[in-house]
């Protein structure tokens, strides 16, 4: 019993490091670059879309009728580390973690499985109609935002394309699931109005 009291306890590896107070991170390899680079700026932004989807993930945790979702959007917030991980890494050969075409080709099979499902899109659609929906928009948004770093890192520095086309893709995706979520619960999609008067609705 004393053995047990005399041993000490375990300390908790520590979540700040100091390196960065400077204004610099570390790559997977090592090498430090400012933190106002625009590759740090790509995948601090793919983590923030993680943030979201993970979100919208937690929406669908509790509704039987969207687990087919909440199983897709767990994918796609593992996929999304890899990609930030693949970013954070300049050496292809420290880093095995690859998307594949075959990534590609299961949110296009998504798309295909949602879409069969839905009425054909007459009008713009804006956010709304249930909370996953705007959730979805956001991560949608944030998408597109990411999908353009990655065009300017790639004029600055070789990316892979596939990262450029899963990205595409998955803004695509989002807007189906965006869709697919509010059909799911019965609810209407909001529609724009261009000649919405507001206090006449």
């Amino acid at each position: 019993m004393l053995k047990v009291m005399n041993k000490k306890p375990k300390t908790a590896a520590r979540v700040y490091t100091r390196n960065g107070d400077c204004g610099s991170t570390s790559l997977v390899g090592g090498q430090r670059v400012s933190k106002s680079s625009l590759r740090i700026e790509t995948y601090g932004s793919v983590d923030e879309l993680l943030a979201f989807v993970g979100i919208a993930y937690e929406s669908c945790r509790k509704n039987e009728s969207l687990q087919s979702l909440f199983i897709a959007l767990k994918r796609v917030m593992h996929q999304l580390f890899n990609i930030s991980s693949i970013l954070a890494t300049l050496s292809k050969e420290q880093n095995r973690i690859r998307i594949t075409s075959a990534d590609i080709l299961w949110l296009e099979t998504e798309m295909d499985a949602c879409s069969a499902e839905l009425a054909p899109l007459r009008s713009f659609i804006l956010p709304g109609g249930s909370h996953l929906n705007a959730q979805l928009h956001v991560c949608r948004t944030v998408c597109r935002r990411v999908e353009r770093l990655l065009v300017r890192l790639d004029e600055e520095s070789r990316v892979d394309p596939l990262l450029l086309s899963y990205i595409n893709r998955l803004s695509d995706a989002f807007f189906v699931w965006s869709r697919f979520s509010v059909h799911i619960i019965s609810a209407k999609e909001t529609l724009w109005d261009p000649h919405f008067a507001g206090e006449n609705h």
